[in-house]
């Protein structure tokens, strides 16, 4: 399973930037390092990056660059978030996650009088899938110990969260951004999600007020 990419021509052309802003927005730390993804090509060694999270990154960047500087923008983007402390309490009445996904969830995560935005990732990514309704509530410590077992070894770097299926059993998965992944026969798909575009939407949506 290889996923969608797009290389640089069509990208340039698709979203009306130049070659300059590309690379300086690169540089800038807005678009990861990971995305530019070298390949070879009939016409040499090519340029390509994974279609769906560059174009809304590009987007986004594009909607926000007026009322944001650039070491603003790529804070807001960094993969490394920012220091937070957040009560459960607030959680909830921000409506950032429900009562039953922070009342389950501590069984898993503990019940901390504060939680880090590392936990809070946690909690924001179980409510995403849960709401999707292709994942039930006790499939959900799976999600949980995949991600406190094994995020931090990514050290920051894109990845993908993936939930299987086959036959009644499921399972999670963390796996770079880019990877190609085959499974066996009658191995099903049910949700792939990016945890940066989910760290993302979890900053703007602690930062709006």
């Amino acid at each position: 399973m290889e996923e969608d990419l797009i290389s640089k021509k069509e990208l340039l052309e698709l979203t009306g930037i130049s070659y300059g802003q590309l690379y300086r927005w690169k540089r800038k730390n807005l678009l990861p390092e990971e995305w530019f993804i070298h390949k070879s090509a009939f016409t040499g060694q090519e340029t390509f990056f994974p279609k769906q999270q560059i174009l809304a990154r590009i987007d986004k960047i594009m909607h926000m660059k007026d009322g944001l500087s650039l070491d603003e923008l790529a804070n807001m983007f960094s993969t490394v978030p920012s220091d937070l402390a957040i009560t459960k309490k607030e959680l909830i009445e921000r409506n950032i996650v429900s009562t039953n996904t922070v009342d389950y969830a501590e069984h898993h995560v503990g019940n901390p009088t504060l939680y880090s935005f590392e936990q809070t990732l946690y909690l924001y990514l179980l409510e995403h899938c849960l709401q999707t309704g292709e994942m039930n509530l006790d499939e959900g410590k799976y999600l949980l110990q995949t991600l406190l077992e094994h995020y931090a070894k990514f050290d920051g770097k894109n990845c993908d969260l993936i939930f299987i299926r086959k036959m009644g059993i499921s399972a999670f998965l963390l796996v770079s951004l880019g990877s190609e992944i085959y499974f066996e026969s009658g191995v099903k798909i049910i949700l792939r999600v990016n945890v940066a575009r989910s760290i993302e939407e979890l900053k703007l949506t602690l930062t709006a007020r």
